[in-house]
């Protein structure tokens, strides 16, 4: 089957129909994803969102097309490639390295949870996708998608900023080399590319998927998510990637919070909601996005809800700090780092930064300058400092800020124009997800994103379905990389 054929949106459910069919296999899924990588990833014109390929993914599919064949589904993402940011283990012949050539020989010794729970769905790892440098976690000034390992990846939809740092995730599904891929946020690095890039992507509330295996920023903001070309395909891997896991307590509080199936989503899921607008995180907007957000607010109410307008958070304009951020970096990366093995180079946010110098031509073209900011810290998290940075962090967040709009005006969500309301949700923890609304009038894409308390995911999917059902925005967004491989 033509590349041609599949495109523009080979969803999850139609790949499912034509494996029953018989007109397609997953082994013939996966070189097609790979005929696309070759075709529209490489060389100068290239989006370098792919930066390495799983040599056994054509084998792995073999075998699940095997499974099938005996009757065995292991579910909706049997045999469908997934391709992981590259700050995700892998227990394979991928490496992990965040981007950095510090890591480019890194070898993780076990999968992620995440990765442990695709692998089980039946979901086949396509390879590993280009990002920010440490998750943009470097330096200051670093261009969103810039990495010294894989270079500078692009925006699928344009010469537009590539958002960051899940870059590479979101310009392969925007780009059509892999129908899923995952990203990791600490804050706005699933939101800000898949806003860029007119994808799908969820941050969920923190503990719902595992952070083990994932080299870390901030145990109190890291989370992993989905992105995807459709809300219904982000929640399919969303659900395969859930779970307890023992490495990370936290997760276990998911349990009491399911998701809804993929058909429980609903088309009328916006009618008698109440929906708010966080005018105080929004500042002056861009012209052009503000006049693209004025419509899809339009097209809220015309789905049945009503629009709070504005909707005050007491916390905003304070003076934010970072400290959170800088002690936990240190102490997170100094325990993934110190467990890899002898040939990697570094073994401690130290090690990392005179690894740095004494390599500047390749590694320090932008600097280090929040390298060297988190290793200044103490890295200890009884520190005063630390606790009430973290204090502050979550009451204005919260009780001062998202939980504040939500009940004092009976707000079933909030809403941002792309990732604008990303540091709030990712200081409370609490979950979002952006779905395409369209082009600017400079033909850039940009988003709607839906925000809510913890846990709310299962309303927060329901809603982007239905604004997504009503609008088909991303079918409207040209890409320009969109020929047959």
């Amino acid at each position: 089957m033509a590349c041609d054929e599949l495109r523009p949106e080979l969803t999850i459910e139609k790949a499912q129909t034509l494996f029953a069919d018989g007109a397609l296999t997953s082994e013939d899924l996966v070189y097609l994803c790979l005929d696309a990588v070759a075709a529209r990833n490489q060389g100068p014109q290239g989006l370098s969102a792919v930066l390495e390929l799983n040599p056994h993914a054509p084998a792995i599919a073999a075998v699940l097309d095997q499974e099938r064949g005996s009757g065995h589904v292991r579910g909706p993402l049997h045999g469908i490639p997934v391709l992981l940011k590259d700050n995700i283990d892998t227990a394979d012949h991928l490496h992990t390295s965040a981007g950095s050539l510090a890591l480019a020989a890194h070898y993780a010794a076990r999968d992620a949870h995440l990765v442990r729970r695709l692998r089980q769905a039946g979901a086949v790892i396509l390879g590993k996708a280009g990002m920010t440098e440490w998750a943009n976690f470097m330096t200051e000034g670093m261009p969103n998608g810039y990495s010294s390992r894989g270079g500078q990846v692009l925006n699928a939809c344009g010469p537009f900023d590539a958002g960051g740092s899940s870059s590479g995730s979101a310009s392969a599904v925007s780009g059509e080399l892999t129908p899923l891929a995952v990203g990791t946020e600490t804050s706005g690095s699933i939101l800000s590319p898949a806003s860029q890039q007119g994808v799908v992507g969820i941050k969920p509330t923190l503990g719902y998927v595992s952070r083990s295996g994932i080299v870390p920023i901030a145990h109190s903001q890291d989370t992993a998510g989905p992105m995807a070309r459709s809300v219904r395909d982000a929640l399919l891997l969303l659900r395969a990637m859930i779970g307890g896991d023992r490495r990370d307590p936290i997760t276990f509080l998911g349990a009491a919070h399911p998701l809804p199936d993929a058909h429980e989503l609903r088309a009328d899921a916006l009618k008698g909601v109440r929906l708010g607008v966080a005018r105080d995180y929004l500042g002056d907007l861009p012209e052009p996005l503000a006049a693209g957000f004025q419509e899809a607010l339009k097209s809220i109410e015309a789905l049945g809800a009503t629009v709070v307008d504005p909707a005050p958070i007491p916390s905003a304009g304070r003076e934010w700090g970072e400290e959170v951020l800088f002690y936990e970096f240190k102490a997170d990366l100094n325990a993934y780092l110190g467990k890899t093995g002898p040939d990697v180079p570094v073994h401690s946010l130290r090690e990392l930064i005179f690894f740095n110098e004494r390599n500047r031509r390749l590694m320090l073209r932008y600097g280090q300058t929040l390298l060297l900011q988190s290793e200044a810290t103490s890295g200890t998290l009884t520190d005063p400092a630390y606790l009430q940075g973290r204090r502050r962090d979550l009451v204005w967040s919260r009780q001062e800020g998202i939980d504040h709009a939500l009940t004092s005006l009976r707000l079933d969500a909030l809403l941002f124009p792309n990732n604008y309301g990303a540091d709030i949700a990712a200081r409370a923890g609490y979950p979002s997800i952006c779905v395409p609304a369209g082009t600017t009038s400079q033909g850039e894409p940009f988003a709607l994103t839906f925000c809510g308390t913890a846990f709310a995911e299962a309303r927060l999917v329901q809603f982007a379905y239905a604004y997504e059902q009503a609008t088909n925005a991303r079918l409207g967004m040209p890409l320009r990389h969109r020929k047959p491989a």
